[in-house]
């Protein structure tokens, strides 16, 4: 593998942390969030610290030759640890049971943890290896044994949660469910990168010579490895970046309808604080609208949504878009007609109990489709704003009381 084959994933799993960072600062006592970062972290590391460039400056910066082995092999057993217990809190949650049990795995890591500098102090190994260092000193005393308890450490975490994960990821769906089985290629793939390790070290037991296997099959294993691994612990939170999407994309579409129809009546406009979360700007443009939408009833033209409907379905769009485009239709010349009121002086009165009537009969099913349809109606509302902007728009006749024919709303009840 390259420098940049370590460094590159190192340093994205670090800025991964970073975004955590805000997160761990609120919830410090957060068990869950406090493994996953540590997850993140031991796999930065572990990156960072197997580089050959990092291992020589480690080693020359202690005077220590191959001090940066059982420093690796100590944070690929945290790393290991902390993919346990996040595994644990997953599944079972925070209570007492799950940290009795996280608890357990953490002490079986900690064992290991300690032995493998332990072990490295008592044995002897002088002469720098940068790639070669497990088969290089796989009948060096203690260090061979330093070298079988991290392998085995390795291989048992590997062969043990592969069907964990496999076995529940059968009884769940979505991102959890994809994290699931990236866990299970994951943890397959470290078991790999042991057995590996593992049979040429066993090689050299016998006298063989299978040097390859570590120097230049294991390494690139273990990095796809640990890439995977972390990658199925963070693909559930795809779930709530996709209500971030979702929740932005609804903000965004509201926003043409939302500056057209200008200020809400005195008094009901929501606080425009810069620090509220972007759900709670959705809620509030999403009320504004709804005011506006309340003030403009009495130029509501149920004819005008009757029609553009009727429209709609001659051209053999769906009902869900029919209505939609119908609605932005009513809508845009509502906002014209409010303009230019007095260009219609000698016209009906619009303002009077009949129309304000029709027109909030009009705006209950526009209304009744919640954000998403809102969204929607606000979407073909803009499209019409562009067709428009170039000439006046030809505006339909309106009628001083309902029409006889109701217009058919599409009723898809969504919640913000």
């Amino acid at each position: 593998m390259r420098d940049l084959d370590y460094y590159i994933p190192a340093g994205a799993l670090f800025l991964a942390l970073l975004s955590k960072a805000p997160a761990l600062l609120r919830r410090r006592r957060n068990p869950t969030l406090t493994a996953m970062a540590g997850l993140i972290f031991t796999a930065s590391a572990g990156y960072a610290f197997a580089a050959p460039p990092t291992i020589r400056a480690l080693n020359r910066g202690t005077g220590v030759a191959n001090i940066s082995a059982p420093l690796v092999y100590v944070i690929l057993s945290a790393f290991n640890a902390s993919c346990i217990a996040l595994l644990v809190y997953w599944r079972e949650g925070t209570g007492q049971d799950a940290r009795r049990r996280a608890r357990r795995w953490l002490a079986a890591s900690t064992v290991v943890t300690c032995l493998i500098p332990l072990l490295f102090a008592l044995g002897n190994a002088p002469m720098e290896r940068l790639r070669d260092f497990d088969t290089y000193y796989a009948n060096t005393p203690y260090v061979r044994e330093m070298i079988i308890v991290y392998l085995g450490w390795h291989i048992l975490v590997g062969a043990v949660l592969p069907f964990l994960c496999w076995r529940w990821s059968r009884e769940v769906g979505g991102w959890v469910k994809a994290g699931l089985r990236t866990l299970v290629a994951g943890f397959v793939l470290n078991a790999a990168f042991g057995l590996t390790k593992g049979t040429a070290v066993a090689a050299r037991w016998t006298g063989g010579d299978l040097d390859h296997l570590s120097s230049y099959v294991a390494p690139p294993v273990a990095s796809v490895g640990a890439l995977l691994t972390t990658l199925g612990f963070l693909l559930p939170q795809g779930e709530r970046l996709a209500a971030h999407w979702r929740t932005w994309r609804l903000y965004r579409q509201l926003g043409p309808l939302h500056r057209d129809l200008g200020s809400p009546a005195p008094g009901t406009a929501a606080p425009r604080l810069p620090f509220l979360s972007l759900g709670t700007r959705l809620s509030n443009r999403e009320c504004d609208v709804y005011d506006r939408l309340f003030t403009l009833a009495p130029y509501c033209d149920p004819y005008v949504l009757t029609a553009a409907q009727a429209e709609a379905k001659r051209a053999a769009e769906d009902p869900e878009t029919a209505f939609a485009r119908a609605a932005a239709t009513m809508i845009a010349d509502a906002i014209e007609t409010s303009r230019n009121r007095a260009d219609f002086a000698d016209g009906p009165d619009l303002l009077d109990e009949s129309a304000q009537a029709a027109g909030l009969e009009a705006l209950g099913p526009v209304i009744s489709t919640g954000a998403e349809g809102m969204a929607r109606i606000a979407a073909h509302y803009s499209t019409l704003s562009r067709r428009t902007a170039h000439g006046p728009r030809v505006r339909m006749p309106r009628l001083s009381a309902a029409p006889s024919t109701a217009p058919e709303p599409f009723l898809r009840k969504t919640h913000p």
